[in-house]
């Protein structure tokens, strides 16, 4: 069964200075070693594509991405617990690559932890493939995990 948004009142917009609290509140509830609070002042100030999901005036998820020379790294999506298998991630991860097209990239990466089956299921089934991995990339209850990472090329207008 594929994910489907289930409520019409949702929207995207960039994440704003405001939003920061609730973003890292996200991240603690969805991640054992979460980006702190810093991280996220970190990429707006940097000019990182930083997107967020809000439905009916809750924030629902956000996804973090840098872009240079022809390239974007999706450094981050999340989507809050209560709000998964809405279809939010991918509409985050289209968002970030139309960005990522808007300002000239032709290639997108990121790493996924191989133990995060459902985000796994969601780059691949978005076109990204597999294309190496980098060995104990994340940090991990028991030491250190693999990270996988895949690749996707962004077409012109691309969505």
């Amino acid at each position: 069964m594929s994910a489907t948004i289930e409520k019409a009142a949702y929207a995207l917009r960039p994440m704003r200075e405001h939003d920061i609290p609730r973003v890292s509140a996200i991240e603690c509830r969805s991640y054992d070693f979460p980006w702190s609070v810093g991280v996220f002042a970190d990429c707006l100030r940097a000019g990182y594509c930083c997107w967020t999901v809000v439905e009916a005036d809750e924030l629902a998820g956000y996804g973090i991405m840098t872009v240079t020379a022809q390239e974007c790294h999706i450094l981050n999506v999340c989507i809050d617990p209560r709000f998964r298998r809405r279809g939010y991630a991918g509409l985050l991860i289209n968002q970030l690559l139309e960005s990522a097209a808007a300002h000239g990239a032709k290639k997108a990466y990121l790493e996924v932890r191989p133990s995060n089956r459902a985000a796994l299921d969601l780059y691949l089934g978005n076109g990204f493939s597999r294309i190496g991995e980098r060995s104990g990339y994340y940090p991990a209850r028991d030491g250190r995990e693999d990270a996988f990472v895949l690749s996707k090329a962004i077409a012109e207008g691309s969505k």
